[in-house]
């Protein structure tokens, strides 16, 4: 083999063999030449008997020890690689999406582990998470150069994940001129994105079919959008006809962005944008007696990590009760959570307990997660992070 092996451990490769893109290292024989590769090196992979099964990047010290990138052995990991993966990503958005706003590239879901590309037009935001895609960035923006041409190309490097890895945190222009702002396309809308201040790589594009379906409810109602970000929900419920729109956020440059795209789409006479904190501005409207047809609470993960599990479970518990509260006889409720440590059956246990203790009932309608630019990796449920649910409330 050209690469440096990395053997598992017998009893313990079938798992990996069997289709998962991850190994950890207690799957691993951590021989001394094992344990000093460098982190994030190409390696080939061989089950207990030695046969080699795959070719994936190794770092010696991560729990989750090798990624796989290919079922062949001994695979070339070059810029013929990501064009391969890239253009057959690629050729997958042009079937959902007619215009080039999108996520191109969700990690496991489409073979490249420990990477994201958003596509927003003529900008492409990268982010890489892992030690081996960190040492694959220049093969890997070759073959976005030769496919789509980008104007502009950013690293976003600056996630929490790429600590675990040993990998600093930056922000870099590779390509191109800085944008101060860009311009995005969704459900028939255009909204104003920061691809270098704002939050992740500027824009959220897993809620987009969510966005749709809760527009289509606003006719006629009046609506609450907490943590509304840069407007992708309170923009489309005011375009679906909702006669008032107060849209919630702390941050101020996400509410001037929401604003900017209200204008853009002349929706800036049925949308309030307030800043203030989600619980706070809640225990507020109920103080006042305010109801609300719909309400919307895109929340931040609340669970960052495994141990915050129990605490974030309240938090999303105690959002819900508040957000019930406010929700008018007959209307409806959204709610999400981005926690890929809390699992669905959790969120929805802590959603209805939160809705019982605000004294409400009522029926769930719809139970979906991101859209299909996020594809899911079949043996990895966890790339299944987004959870979201809407509740008519009696």
């Amino acid at each position: 083999m050209s690469a440096p092996t990395v053997s598992l451990l017998a009893g313990r490769d079938r798992r990996a063999r069997a289709g998962s893109p991850w190994v950890y290292s207690n799957e691993i024989e951590m021989t001394a030449a094992t344990r000093a590769l460098a982190p994030g090196a190409l390696v080939a992979l061989l089950a207990a008997d030695q046969t080699p099964f795959a070719t994936g990047y190794f770092n010696p010290h991560s729990l989750i020890a090798a990624r796989i990138l290919s079922r062949t052995p001994d695979r070339a990991i070059d810029q013929g690689f990501f064009e391969t993966a890239l253009g057959r990503a690629l050729a997958l958005r042009a079937r959902l999406y007619p215009r080039p706003f999108y996520r191109l590239i969700h990690s496991e879901g489409d073979g490249l582990p420990g990477l994201v590309i958003d596509r927003h037009g003529e900008t492409v935001v990268c982010q890489i998470t892992t030690a081996g895609m960190d040492r694959l960035t220049e093969p890997m923006l070759s073959a976005l150069d030769r496919l789509i041409e980008p104007g502009t190309v950013i690293l976003r490097n600056d996630g929490r994940a790429r600590a675990l890895e040993g990998l600093d945190s930056h922000v870099r222009l590779a390509r191109g001129a800085q944008p101060v702002a860009c311009e995005i396309e969704e459900n028939g809308l255009a909204f104003v994105v920061d691809p270098i201040g704002g939050q992740k790589t500027g824009w959220f594009y897993d809620q987009r079919e969510n966005r749709a379906f809760m527009a289509g409810l606003c006719s006629g109602l009046t609506v609450l959008d907490l943590y509304c970000y840069g407007g992708g929900f309170a923009l489309p419920a005011a375009a679906g006809g909702a006669t008032r729109v107060v849209a919630v956020d702390r941050s101020e440059s996400a509410l001037a962005l929401a604003a900017q795209s209200a204008g853009r789409n002349g929706l800036d006479q049925r949308c309030q944008f307030i800043r203030a904190e989600a619980f706070t501005e809640l225990e507020h409207r109920i103080g006042a007696g305010e109801r609300f047809d719909v309400v919307i609470c895109d929340p931040p993960a609340f669970v960052k990590s495994r141990k915050d599990v129990a605490v974030g479970a309240r938090g999303y518990r105690k959002l819900a009760h508040l957000a019930a509260s406010v929700v008018a006889p007959g209307g409806f409720l959204f709610m999400a959570s981005c926690s890929h440590n809390l699992e669905l059956e959790r969120f929805a246990r802590e959603l209805k307990t939160g809705i019982a203790r605000a004294g409400r009932e009522g029926r769930i309608l719809r139970s979906s997660g991101a859209g299909p630019d996020h594809p899911v990796h079949p043996d990895l449920p966890e790339s299944a992070y987004l959870k979201a649910m809407v509740v008519q409330l009696d």
